[in-house]
């Protein structure tokens, strides 16, 4: 039935969208009792973001070393064969730019990228920081009243209180930061500072300092997805702000949930391993 309504209306030069319109999914969308998006539930973005959030086309491995004809993959990552390999993507800047760092945090991002597997905190399990948790490869769970605002991660336990009622600037910088929210209309925006300057962007080395501001800007356009932007500034490291956008999805299945996944204990070998009474090997 539903091709039959769909050739008729192309025949009469009538588009009908197959899945209901703007309108009707913007009416669909749960509301608090105050009247704003209801975006409680397990959420995940389906990107190559973490991987590197410039464009950049696919590449053997996170980590590469000098090869006698071209760069190879270094030898921490050699034996992980294609599951340290990096998938293409035309990056999630708007504009479809690269980061505007300056000439020296440029080549500290070359550098941080060389040594991966000795810099980049995602490797040792920190938590991961403002924006990047939002699109990590791991689900994150929202619970929203009228006036209160959490994120739970599952990447190493990680959450956030986002304040509604502004408490005032950041004491002490932290690893997620201090998240000050308010409302744009049916957008919610996250002002976030006191970052750690320890985090990344992503895996391809890219940093930030202590200076680092993001603002994010959370759309719910349907009942099962949310726009994601963030603008994030950095005077130390950046010529000029950069926005990043993305899509983030429901996860509908019935048994959806961040599970345990404290990661700290799975790193307790790489990280402390040569200290043991009788060292395992480590090559």
């Amino acid at each position: 039935m539903k091709s039959v309504v769909g050739v008729c209306a192309l025949a009469l030069g009538v588009f009908v969208p197959a899945f209901g319109t703007a309108q009707g999914l913007q009416d669909e969308i749960p509301r608090l009792a105050n009247g704003k998006p209801d975006m409680s539930g397990i959420w995940q973005t389906n990107n190559e973001a973490n991987w590197d959030i410039e464009p950049h086309i696919a590449r053997h491995s996170v980590e590469m070393r000098e090869g006698p004809v071209n760069p190879v993959p270094s030898i921490p990552t050699l034996r992980m064969g294609a599951v340290a390999s990096v998938p293409g993507s035309m990056g999630v800047i708007v504009g479809g730019g690269g980061i505007p760092y300056t000439d020296e945090a440029r080549a500290l991002k070359e550098e941080n990228m060389a040594n991966w597997t000795e810099r980049d905190p995602e490797v040792k399990c920190f938590m991961p920081g403002v924006p990047r948790a939002t699109y990590m490869p791991h689900p994150f769970q929202i619970v929203a009243s009228e006036n209160d605002f959490f994120i739970a991660y599952q990447f190493a336990g990680a959450v956030r209180d986002i304040y509604m009622d502004n408490p005032g600037p950041s004491q002490v910088d932290s690893w997620m930061g201090w998240s000050v929210g308010s409302w744009d209309g049916d957008t919610l925006v996250v002002d976030v500072s006191g970052l750690l300057e320890g985090t990344w962007f992503d895996r391809a080395g890219s940093h930030h300092s202590n200076q680092l501001h993001v603002v994010e800007r959370y759309t719910m356009v349907s009942p099962n997805h949310i726009d994601y932007e963030a603008t994030i500034e950095d005077p130390v490291v950046l010529t000029e702000p950069f926005t990043i956008k993305m899509p983030i999805y429901r996860r509908i299945e019935e048994n959806a949930r961040i599970m345990d996944f404290r990661c700290v204990e799975f790193v307790e070998e790489l990280m402390f391993g040569e200290w043991r009474r009788n060292p395992l090997p480590r090559d």
